[in-house]
C-alpha cells in the first residue's frame, strides 16, 4: 500500500455545481465515500491537557455537539462555500437562525430595520419578542428604497429583509439596500430562502449576512427542520459562535447530515422547479378565474428587471389573486388531489395554501392587508411534478 496521500481539494474555483457535491468533506481514517454522520453528544481526549486546549480553542475543534460536531461542520462548510462566505453556523430551524443573528448582534436600545414583506413569524419574532427587551422594529416597503433611509436612526443596528418575498415574492434591490445600511453601520442580513445560492447570491451584492431556513430548499424533500446563518468569519465566529455554544440553538447531526445530501441536488432541483412555476405562472396569468399572479419571471411583475439582474432564474414560488375571495381561493385549494395542502414549501411534490389563514395568521389584518395579503391570495410552491398534471389538478377547482 502507498503512502502517498492526495492533496486536499482546493474549492476556490469550482463551479456551484461541483461545490454542493464535494465541498466541505471531511473523511475518518476508515476513507468514507459518502459523508459520516456522528451521532455522539461528546468527544473524547487523550489527557487532560488535551480536554483544556480544546475547551480553549472550541471554534477549532470537536468537544460537545451542542456547538461542535463533524457532521454539522461539514454542511457548514459546503453552504458557506455555495454562498461565498467565509464562515457558517447550523442552527435548528430557520426561526433559531434569525433569533441566534439578532441575540448576538443587538441589545436593548438599538433599532431595526426591517422589510414589511417578511414571514409572519419573523414580525413575531422582532415585534414581540425582540420588543420585550426593548429592541425597537420599524417595517418598510421594500422597494422603497427612500423609505430604507428614512427609517435608520442614531441607534439603527439592523437592516432585514427576505427576497423574494413571501407570499408575493417581491424583490428588494439587495446591493441599493446594502449600501444604505452600510452608512448607517448597520447589519445588513438577507433571507436567502426563496432563492438559495443556486439563483442568488446577497453576500456578492453587498449583504453582510445570509440567512436560511434549511427546512425548505437546502433539504429539499421536506424531511427535517434547519437553519443556517453565513457570512465574514469575524462576524460568524467573533459573535454567533459564541452565542450558540452557551445558548444551544443547535443543529442536530442526523439533521446536518440530511441536509448536506439535499445540497447535492440544490442546483438541479432549483432550476427545473423555477422552469416549472414561470411555466405554471404563465397559464395562471391567462385564465379567466385569476385576478394577479405573481411570480419574478413574468413580464407583468414590479420588479422583473430588477430580477433578471439579481437573480439566475425567477424562483419556485409564485403566488395568485383568484376573483372571488376567500370562498374563491379556498375553493381551488380543497379542489387539488395531488397538491398538498401545506404551508411548508420548498419540497420535491408541489405544496399550496392560503397565507392569510395558515402562515400570516398572527400578523394583524391592518399589516396584511398594507403587505398585501388578502383573502383572495393562493400561494403555491412547485415541486417536480409534471407542469400537466399541476394544471390540470388546479383546474377542479378553478374551472374550465
Amino acid at each position: 500500500m502507498s503512502d502517498k496521500k492526495r492533496s486536499p481539494l482546493d474549492i476556490k474555483n469550482l463551479s456551484s455545481e461541483t461545490l454542493g457535491v464535494r465541498a466541505g468533506v471531511r473523511r475518518t481514517e476508515f476513507n468514507e465515500h459518502s459523508e459520516a454522520m456522528f451521532l455522539t453528544s461528546s468527544f473524547c481526549f487523550d489527557s487532560a491537557a488535551d480536554a483544556a486546549h480544546g475547551f480553549a480553542n472550541a471554534e477549532k475543534g470537536f468537544i460537545y455537539s451542542r456547538f461542535t460536531n463533524p457532521t454539522v461542520a461539514m454542511f457548514q462548510d459546503r453552504l458557506a462555500a455555495l454562498e461565498g462566505g467565509e464562515a457558517c453556523i447550523a442552527t435548528a430551524s430557520g426561526m433559531s437562525a434569525i433569533m441566534t443573528v439578532a441575540m448576538a448582534h443587538l441589545q436593548a436600545g438599538d433599532h431595526v430595520v426591517c422589510s414589511r414583506s417578511v414571514f409572519g413569524a419573523t414580525i413575531q419574532l422582532f415585534s414581540v419578542i425582540l420588543g420585550k427587551f426593548g429592541i425597537e422594529t420599524t417595517y418598510v416597503d421594500m422597494s422603497d428604497l427612500n423609505a430604507w433611509q428614512s427609517a435608520v436612526k442614531p441607534n439603527t443596528k439592523l437592516f432585514y429583509l427576505e427576497t423574494p418575498s413571501n407570499p408575493l415574492t417581491e424583490v428588494g434591490d439587495i446591493a441599493a439596500i446594502s449600501k444604505i445600511a452600510n452608512s448607517a453601520n448597520a447589519l445588513c442580513v438577507v433571507d436567502n430562502c426563496f432563492c438559495t445560492s443556486a439563483l442568488q447570491k446577497p453576500l456578492e451584492l453587498g449583504a453582510d449576512v445570509v440567512i436560511h431556513s434549511a427546512t425548505k430548499y437546502l433539504d429539499g424533500q421536506g424531511r427535517v427542520l434547519g437553519g443556517a446563518i453565513v457570512g465574514r468569519e469575524d462576524f460568524i465566529l467573533g459573535k454567533v459562535f459564541p452565542y450558540v455554544r452557551t445558548a444551544g440553538p443547535t443543529l442536530s447531526a442526523f439533521n446536518a447530515w440530511v441536509i448536506l445530501k439535499g445540497l447535492e441536488t440544490l442546483n438541479l432541483r432549483l432550476e427545473k422547479q423555477s422552469q416549472s412555476a414561470l411555466e405554471l405562472a404563465t397559464w395562471l396569468e391567462q385564465h379567466p378565474a385569476v385576478e394577479r399572479v405573481y411570480h419574478p419571471g413574468l413580464k407583468s411583475h414590479p420588479q422583473y428587471e430588477l430580477a433578471k439582474r439579481q437573480q439566475k432564474m425567477g424562483g419556485p414560488i409564485l403566488s395568485f389573486v383568484l376573483k372571488g375571495g376567500k370562498e374563491a381561493a379556498w375553493k381551488v385549494i380543497d379542489g387539488t388531489k395531488l397538491l398538498s395542502i401545506t404551508a411548508n414549501l420548498g419540497d420535491t411534490r408541489t405544496t399550496i395554501t392560503h397565507p392569510a389563514t395558515t402562515t400570516h395568521v398572527r400578523v394583524s389584518p391592518e399589516a396584511r392587508a398594507a403587505a398585501g395579503i388578502t383573502d383572495s391570495l393562493v400561494r403555491i410552491a412547485v415541486g417536480l411534478e409534471s407542469v400537466e398534471d399541476i394544471q390540470k389538478d388546479l383546474s377542479a377547482g378553478l374551472g374550465q
